[in-house]
């Protein structure tokens, strides 16, 4: 069995995995990745409120609301990716990635918590409507607000790929989305200015709808690592990669998890019976390896080698017995 990605030399090529620990790396550039979107954001919502005090636009407020919001969730991630950078514990002997998707939970609070005050705030403003200045300015300040946040968006959604963290992706589609309805406080100061007061909180309901959609879409991305889902195309991508080993003949069982942004996974690989324990080790041994240059978010590969004819964990269960005055169990 092999675990983590480390340095290792072969007869045919000599190179090394983790110069750099690749969670190191990960974490590191999460960090940097949730620090200048952090910087961008707080910008753009300090400029849009400014405008929002001086016009009282209700559309731009709960763009501003939602801004600074974003901004926020910057915090939980910052935790998250600094805990993984720990090494683990004995009580903690798989490490603290778990603490990134416990984040990405607080996330999609935050960003529900930001929908629920412009939505208040929006039906506030069409039951009391009032009067919206500075119109030019509320459109200035939309247009920073999609700028600001589209080039967020595209930094957070880049490192979130490439370094496989669910919650910081997430965080990127939520600031994508976010420049997109603030487009819709600029059609809302073009309705009022062409007569129609109400666009203004129309415009507010319509950017609590688009933010209430990146909570759904989010919280699915999120929840599911909580409870362990792992993607259908990773599970074959690690079948294929294993599956390509000389001297496997078949890939039993595969099973993965993530914890934050690094994959862990346990493989059953079955091999003919006639082979010595050594040349079942070396098989299991080049698996591993090969599995570490195909999936870069794999941080750990567990390798149980089983001869052909007793291939998967269904042969290492032990059938009902009982003994010692026990009730009958398996193992």
């Amino acid at each position: 069995m092999f675990g983590k990605r480390e340095s290792h030399d072969h007869e045919e090529h000599s190179h090394a995995h983790g110069v750099v620990d690749p969670s190191v790396a990960a974490s590191e550039a999460g960090i940097r990745a949730v620090k200048w979107s952090f910087a961008g954001l707080f910008v753009t919502a300090l400029l849009q409120a400014a405008v929002v005090f001086f016009s009282g636009s209700i559309a731009l407020l709960s763009d501003t609301i939602h801004n600074f919001g974003d901004a926020l969730t910057a915090a939980p991630l910052w935790v998250a990716f600094a805990f993984s950078r720990l090494k683990p514990s004995r009580r903690f002997p798989s490490g603290y990635g778990r603490i990134e998707d416990l984040a990405g939970v607080m996330v999609v609070l935050v960003i529900l918590f930001s929908a629920v005050v412009a939505a208040y705030e929006s039906i506030e403003r069409l039951l009391h409507p009032q009067p919206v200045g500075f119109l030019w300015a509320v459109a200035v300040a939309s247009v920073i607000g999609f700028l600001g946040n589209e080039t967020v968006a595209i930094f957070r959604i880049r490192t979130g790929r490439r370094i496989g963290s669910a919650a910081l992706e997430a965080d990127g589609y939520h600031a994508r989305v976010d420049g997109w309805t603030s487009l819709t406080v600029l059609a809302g100061s073009i309705g009022v200015w062409l007569g129609f007061p109400l666009a203004d909180p129309i415009a507010g309901l319509v950017i609590t709808v688009a933010i209430l959609f990146i909570v759904w879409e989010s919280g699915k991305s999120v929840f599911t690592r909580l409870l362990d889902g792992v993607e259908p195309e990773i599970i074959e991508e690690i079948q294929h990669a294993a599956g390509q080993v000389p001297g496997v003949e078949k890939v039993a069982e595969v099973r993965a998890r993530w914890s934050g942004h690094e994959l862990r996974a346990e493989v059953n690989v079955a091999v003919s019976p006639e082979l010595s324990v050594s040349e079942g080790h070396d098989i299991s041994r080049e698996v591993n390896h090969h599995l570490l240059h195909h999936l870069p978010y794999l941080a750990q590969a567990t390798i149980h080698v089983d001869p052909i004819q007793e291939a998967g964990e269904t042969h290492h269960r032990i059938p009902a017995h009982s003994h010692d005055g026990l009730p009958t169990h398996s193992h």
